[in-house]
């Protein structure tokens, strides 16, 4: 892990715990009505005097006065002497200050002290993502800060002479940097902090400066393209000059082949295909996870089974990624290819919930089958 850090509650979405959680208090605090209506004791049909009220945030200081019932708003304290709340539309007024009720048994209608959780127990383990209803959670419990891990700085670099950025003008030859664009994002959804995006060109120099650059930020640096063999892949010779050590170069993937990994004095680097597709398949197969182990989140979180809906083609030689639709049936969930599958096919990625990872082999997956996937976060 990189580390703890406070952080306000109300900025903590999607951050991970560095430590539990444990109440301080009891849910609810106190014994309280369910409902608006009447505070009265256990008892058969009757007509009852009605005496006082507890309202929210104002609680009764007088206790409920015997054979009367005390007006009670939903959330207010249950006055002393009370055993039941009868609700308003149940009851039937007889005259300004008496009111008709039927039989009520103890504890209709209340809510005891601690019943959502009791003081001293653990509410969320070290290594919870803070989603919407934790963050509610935490709030119930007074909290305004809790420690969090540090989340990840990850610099991204995409190389070559052709990229421009988005908004730029195009000249002959060239494409525009959407690698950058979808990696950052990816890498704030796995709850990273992206401290910059850059273009690298098909030179040593370029390459160099540009890494130099990334290294000396971040603790995980992606690289969009250049770890190839080609005369103008510049990035592995580069990042061994740099001082990275290659732990790996290449995968049995398809798409994802090229992908590179290696490890510097104070950074992680991953180098990614160029291809679009591909360098989404891969940040999510392999970036994803050590950034989540990175802040102490578990990192496998995403994996599940699926029927496939159509049948997917095998590769002889390498497990394929195929981006698919998701659904829930009745029997499980149930995916289908989004379309094309081209690695240089970005819109393959529109609707896409989740990767089924097809195993190499002869033949086909056929429809009706099940099959691992990969579940892509919502964001």
């Amino acid at each position: 892990m990189l580390g703890s850090e406070p952080v306000p509650v109300r900025a903590a979405l999607g951050r991970v715990l560095a430590e539990p959680v444990v109440s301080t208090l009891d849910l609810p605090p106190f014994d309280s009505s369910a409902m608006d209506g009447y505070a009265v004791t256990a008892g058969g049909f009757r007509t009852l005097a009605v005496r006082g009220e507890s309202r929210a945030g104002r609680p009764s200081e007088a206790p409920l006065e015997p054979g009367a019932a005390m007006r009670i708003s939903t959330g207010a304290v249950m006055p002393a002497g009370a055993e039941a709340v009868v609700p308003v539309e149940r009851t039937e007024p007889v005259e300004p200050d008496r009111v008709r009720c039927p039989a009520v048994e103890p504890g209709t209608n209340v809510r005891r002290a601690g019943e959502d959780l009791s003081a001293g127990t653990t509410v969320l383990g070290s290594g919870a993502a803070l989603d919407p209803p934790a963050l509610g959670v935490l709030a119930a419990l007074g909290l305004g800060a809790v420690t969090c891990a540090r989340r990840p700085r990850v610099a991204i670099v995409a190389t070559g002479d052709e990229l421009r950025e988005p908004g730029q003008n195009l000249r002959p030859g060239q494409i525009y940097n959407s690698n950058s664009v979808a990696l950052a994002a990816q890498a704030r959804a796995a709850g990273a902090e992206v401290l910059s995006e850059a273009i690298a060109g098909d030179t040593p120099d370029a390459t160099r400066a540009a890494l130099r650059a990334a290294l000396d930020a971040a603790d995980v640096v992606c690289v969009s393209g250049g770890v190839s063999v080609g005369a103008h892949d510049h990035v592995k010779p580069v990042l061994a000059e740099l001082g990275v050590a290659e732990r790996f170069w290449g995968v049995r993937l398809r798409p994802g082949k090229p992908t590179w990994f290696g490890v510097a004095p104070a950074a992680l680097v991953f180098g990614l295909p160029g291809n679009p597709v591909s360098s989404m398949v891969t940040f999510h197969l392999f970036v994803r996870p050590a950034l989540r182990s990175l802040q102490g989140a578990e990192p496998t979180d995403t994996r599940t089974w699926a029927i496939a809906d159509s049948p997917l083609a095998r590769n002889a030689s390498r497990e394929q990624v195929v981006r698919c639709r998701l659904a829930a049936e009745p029997d499980g969930w149930h995916v289908r290819p989004t379309g094309e599958q081209g690695s240089h096919r970005l819109t393959s990625m529109l609707g896409a919930a989740a990767f089924a990872l097809v195993p190499a082999g002869e033949g086909t997956v056929a429809a009706g089958e099940r099959v691992e996937v990969e579940l892509l976060p919502v964001v």
